[in-house]
């Protein structure tokens, strides 16, 4: 079992949650309601929490202690949640793409190799 898997596991009832974090369950349960964290529910309806939810109300406490508000807390994790462009995972080009790619390079460099070209490492597969 992987760290990641044990870490995502629900195995903490609120009541362990609250003395680990110092929150109130009121606390808890307003946080979820905002859509913060997201405990996992046992069949009575009883909310489980994992140690990562335990990292999160830990990092909102501290995000509150800092002065930030709900509203802002929730607006930093869509934030962490959404890639940016520089983020996102990389397209994989066709050999026709990359070709096409090249040529219209190529007319706009006056030297075409004297440069480190952009997209230097999807060309590297021509140049082998």
């Amino acid at each position: 079992m992987t760290n990641r898997v044990r870490r995502t596991m629900p195995i903490l009832p609120i009541s362990i949650v609250m003395q680990l974090t110092d929150l109130t369950a009121r606390q808890i349960r307003y946080y979820e309601e905002q859509k913060l964290i997201s405990p996992a529910r046992t069949e009575g309806n009883k909310r489980m929490f994992s140690l990562n939810d335990v990292d999160a109300l830990l990092e909102i406490k501290d995000y509150l202690e800092q002065g930030l508000n709900v509203a802002g807390i929730r607006k930093l994790y869509e934030t962490k949640e959404t890639p940016s462009n520089d983020q996102a995972e990389p397209r994989t080009l066709s050999d026709a793409e990359l070709r096409s790619l090249l040529r219209e390079e190529l007319k706009h460099q006056a030297r075409p190799f004297s440069q480190a070209s952009q997209r230097h490492g999807d060309l590297s597969r021509f140049f082998k």
